[in-house]
């Protein structure tokens, strides 16, 4: 995303990507949040691609990759992201400053897959998870500066690991709650996340923010082929439109 945003709404054509597996198998006995993925219910997960230049230069494989799983149960939705990334930077301690301009992790969830815009509304969700586990979207208002960016840790859990054998080599795991347009913040009302179950349809897209060490980040790769609008492929956090619909299967 970029700094300040701009109500808009868009009218877009999402490219099909064949990386993305569109059913997404239920968890039969239980995933672990700790980053490192050894449960049985991940091996019959498929791989999916995190290989679409969004924004920035194309970054060769060995400055970034990934690749990432995904399965569900009724409380949550899990992924599991598997980053080669040869240098982690997070040069902003406050988590709501420039975030996209750290490494980090971006989840896009839809929860009735209706798609439109949600850049200052909760129709759909733009999670950014930082190194430091921080969760930020922007709130639901008429603002687009940074004084209406927002903190939801509660929305998901996140751990990462390094692979002590390939350093740049990083397991992501996140549990994350899926919640519906009807959500607010703060939530007085104490709405709580959908309830998943087979057959659901969710709008998903994930993405990986790559800074190096310069001012902003360098390079923005997801898992969706996105048909640029006058020459930006950046509307992820916009509209939902540019997500894939996933299916819950069995």
């Amino acid at each position: 995303m970029i700094k300040l945003k701009v109500m808009i709404i868009l009218s877009l054509l999402v490219l099909p990507a064949t990386a993305m597996n569109s059913k997404i198998h239920k968890v039969n006995s239980g995933i672990n949040i700790d980053g490192i993925a050894n449960e049985i219910d991940w091996q019959k997960a498929q791989w999916q691609l995190l290989d679409q230049h969004i924004l920035g230069i194309q970054p060769e494989k060995e400055d970034f990759s990934g690749r990432f799983k995904m399965l569900w149960d009724e409380k949550h939705l899990y992924i599991l992201a598997e980053i080669t990334d040869d240098v982690l930077f997070d040069r902003h301690s406050d988590p709501l400053k420039q975030y996209w301009d750290d490494d980090c992790l971006e989840i896009f969830i839809d929860e009735d897959a209706s798609g439109g815009e949600h850049q200052t509304n909760f129709n759909a969700f733009a999670y950014h998870v930082a190194l430091d586990n921080q969760v930020v979207d922007i709130g639901e208002s008429n603002k687009s500066d940074e004084t209406n960016f927002i903190l939801l840790n509660e929305h998901l859990q996140s751990q990462w690991r390094r692979n002590i054998e390939a350093p740049h080599n990083i397991i992501w795991e996140v549990a994350l709650s899926v919640y519906g347009d009807n959500y607010q913040h703060p939530n007085i009302n104490a709405i709580a996340p959908v309830k998943l179950k087979q057959g659901k349809t969710l709008g998903f897209m994930l993405a990986y923010c790559d800074n190096d060490g310069s001012e902003t980040r360098e390079s923005f790769i997801g898992s969706t082929k996105i048909k640029p609008v006058n020459g930006d492929k950046n509307l992820g956090y916009k509209t939902a439109d540019v997500f894939e619909k996933i299916i819950l299967s069995k």
